[in-house]
């Protein structure tokens, strides 16, 4: 007789919960996958070391349809009660947004049913009794709302498949399936909030491709507002639309095609003569999708909402990694509230995302501000006016040469230091300012541009050069260009897989802004070695991780009123229609100040030349690497407290921690379960030099035992091995 009690969990797998579910018309690949692996394991860097945490997996996932889960079964060996399981279940659960759970040990299962409201939403079934596929899709649609047959066929539509192994991940089919059950019960106004990096192009790809084979949405039009976004799009999953795709370029409307690709400045134009959407009936379209929609269609004043609002009667979905909720400006107001939400923090944990690491440098003259001596004088040889120029000026209104040189020292001394030709972007205040740190960069690095001049590049909107070299840049098989220097074009938007070094020079106002200057880095390209990246920061920009809204949820501040007056003034932070002036062909030496301004006043701006001093005494004054906690967090408490705090979370007592300690056959394992709750092992040693042995210091920082340097420690061995030379006596 079969003793259940000596089988292993994947024999149990084998020998009885599989049968049982085949025996209940569950059939393998097609309606369930065995051991599936749904993260990829976070990454975690040690210094220029990194390695892989361990991969999230469910035993069973059982799905009607490809990409269409429903069920997740949790197996244990028969000495495992037959609902031990259940809890990780319920957690998988939670994240793969699936109702129902099994828990399960061999005997029979555990159900536990999310989408019973009142009744039974626990029981035990036998072997015999595993629900069809049928039964549990009855149960899901009904729990989803799908009535119809009409809501049916939309979300029983499949997925595109080219025959590659390529499946979307799962937060994608979340957000997928999410947005084809609203539209197919008619919601028309619909978001998605997803971090840069995560693949919003390709989710959206997917959603319009199933609504459209079901021919629930037969006309479609994706905006964006940027060229770069149209011909990624383009070329990249779109393109098996095929012959029924076309782009709306040069203000030419074709009416013969089904899936449209369009610029929001492609539309409109200066005057009403120039809006070419207006050429189309206002229900030719009957799907929007609005790629980076906090940007202007978020502004209620915005030209571009003025598209959206003539083919109001169409389903709209916006997509974004920023949500954008200020006085005058609301994405959540006009798309509601977003329907899926996935972050940048939890990205980073599941090993989809890149994880950073910080360094900030602070300049003296950043930290203390720079007030000219009596009669001191700029290079075209006026007097400059004596007061204290600070941080926010620097670059903007005063250009130090001395400080740009320092900050193009600084980036090539760390490049020197890791990899000369790891793809780098320089954000700067404006296109002057990345003009002058090109030529210092040049300048730094003069013996690899004195071989090919496209090492240190300006990418700006108004820089022709730049721009025709921003695929070469984002290529990951093209050596150059290696650093760009923008101000506002790559601030958003740009697939740039290879990017390791993200140096921020310039003043950011905008949370907004910040997460996706961010997101330039945050992908992850482990063929070319890509698995983190570096934020370089030379005006402390990097207080925004302290912020507690840099990875939460947006938050609704403009207030709703009958009356609602938006201001007429522009503050120094950028504004989201501030790319549009970046592709303005200026003097460079020129920058644009804004001012309050009369309402009934035409003139919006006065231009000021910016003041250029040199032979200003600039120095490095503290250059640090900034820490942060195992949920992204900047760590601004002492790093003994933090290391505590850890520790005793996972053992109370010091004979906790010896017990755990000594039994661990390999001390590298311990050692890792705290590094992957935040422990920072390096920046511990390194604070004392290294000189106390890592046991020891866990001890006396977490549970305050007298520290041993690693000469003490060896000297007591010493000790002791010396009376082990005698006998008894």
């Amino acid at each position: 007789m079969l003793d259940k009690k000596s089988l292993s969990e994947r024999d149990i797998c084998t020998k009885f919960i599989t049968p049982a579910i085949v025996k209940a018309g569950w059939n393998l690949n097609t309606h369930f996958l065995e051991e599936v692996s749904f993260t990829d394991g976070k990454i975690y860097v040690r210094g220029k070391l990194h390695s892989r945490g361990k991969a999230k997996r469910a035993d069973y996932i059982l799905y009607y349809k490809p990409n269409i889960p429903i069920a997740i079964i949790e197996a244990k060996d028969n000495k495992h009660k037959i609902r031990d399981g259940l809890q990780q279940g319920l957690d998988y659960s939670e994240t793969l947004d699936i109702p129902f759970v099994f828990s399960s040990n061999g005997d029979g299962f555990v159900f536990h049913d999310k989408t019973v409201t009142d009744g039974e939403i626990e029981k035990e079934i036998s072997l015999d009794e595993f629900p069809t596929p049928e039964e549990l899709w009855a149960k899901y649609k009904k729990y989803k709302g799908i009535v119809t047959e009409e809501e049916t066929s939309i979300v029983e539509q499949d997925y595109y498949d080219d025959g590659s192994d390529r499946k979307p991940r799962y937060y994608q089919q979340i957000a997928i399936n999410r947005t084809v059950e609203a539209i197919a019960k008619g919601e028309n106004r619909i978001l998605l909030v997803m971090a840069t990096g995560t693949g919003k192009t390709y989710t959206a790809f997917q959603i319009i491709w199933r609504l459209w084979k079901a021919k629930a949405k037969k006309r479609i039009l994706f905006l964006a507002d940027r060229n770069a976004l149209i011909d990624q799009t383009r070329r990249g999953d779109f393109k098996h639309f095929d012959k029924s795709m076309t782009v709306i370029k040069n203000h030419n409307v074709d009416k013969a095609y089904e899936v449209y690709l369009a610029l929001y400045q492609g539309l409109t134009g200066t005057d009403a003569s120039q809006n070419i959407f207006k050429q189309f009936s206002k229900d030719f379209f009957d799907l929007i999708v609005v790629d980076e929609c906090h940007r202007g269609s978020a502004n209620d004043n915005s030209a571009w909402r003025e598209i959206l609002s003539y083919f109001s009667s169409a389903t709209q979905i916006g997509l974004t990694a920023t949500p954008k909720e200020t006085d005058d400006i609301s994405t959540t107001e006009y798309f509601n509230e977003p329907i899926y939400t996935y972050s940048l923090k939890q990205g980073i944990d599941d090993g989809f995302l890149a994880p950073y690491r910080v360094i900030r440098i602070t300049l003296d003259v950043d930290a203390e501000g720079w007030r000219p001596p009596r009669g001191f004088r700029d290079k075209e040889g006026n007097l400059v006016e004596d007061k204290i120029y600070n941080r926010l000026e620097f670059d903007k209104k005063l250009v130090i040469e001395e400080r740009r040189k320092l900050v193009a020292e600084k980036i090539t001394e760390f490049l020197k230091g890791s990899n000369r030709y790891d793809k780098t972007i320089v954000f700067c205040c404006d296109t002057e300012h990345a003009l002058g740190m090109q030529s210092e960069l040049a300048n730094q690095n003069a013996d690899i541009v004195s071989q090919n001049y496209k090492y240190v590049l300006r990418m700006t909107g108004n820089d022709d050069i730049g721009k025709r070299e921003l695929d070469n840049f984002i290529d990951p098989n093209e050596t150059f260009p290696v650093i760009a220097t923008t101000s506002e074009l790559m601030t958003t938007g740009i697939d740039a897989q290879t990017c390791k070094v993200i140096v921020l020079d310039k003043n950011i106002n905008s949370m907004t802004t910040f997460k996706q200057i961010i997101g330039r880095g945050t992908r992850i390209n482990e063929a070319y070695g890509k698995h983190y990246f570096t934020i370089l920061d030379f005006r402390n920009s990097t207080d925004h991780f302290a912020d507690t809204d840099f990875d939460g949820d947006p938050l609704r501040v403009k207030p709703i009123s009958e009356n609602d007056n938006l201001s007429d003034i522009l503050s120094e932070e950028e504004t989201d229609e501030t790319p549009i002036i970046d592709e303005i062909s200026a003097e460079e030496i020129k920058f644009v100040k804004p001012e309050i301004r009369n309402p009934n006043s035409t003139a919006n701006f006065v231009p000021f030349e910016k003041v250029v001093v040199n032979g200003v005494d600039v120095s490095v004054l503290v250059s640090r690497e900034l820490s942060f906690d195992k949920d992204g967090k900047l760590i601004t408490r002492k790093l003994t407290d933090y290391t505590k705090e850890i520790v005793t979370e996972q053992f109370a007592t010091l004979n906790e921690f010896l017990n755990k300690w000594n039994a661990s056959d390999k001390k590298e394992t311990l050692i890792q379960e705290l590094e992957n709750q935040g422990l920072m092992v390096e920046e511990l040693l390194n604070s004392v030099d290294k000189r106390l042995d890592l046991f020891d210091l866990i001890c006396h920082v977490a549970f305050d035992q007298p520290p041993l340097t690693r000469s003490e420690r060896a000297n007591n061995v010493r000790k002791r091995n010396y009376f082990t030379k005698y006998g008894e006596q």
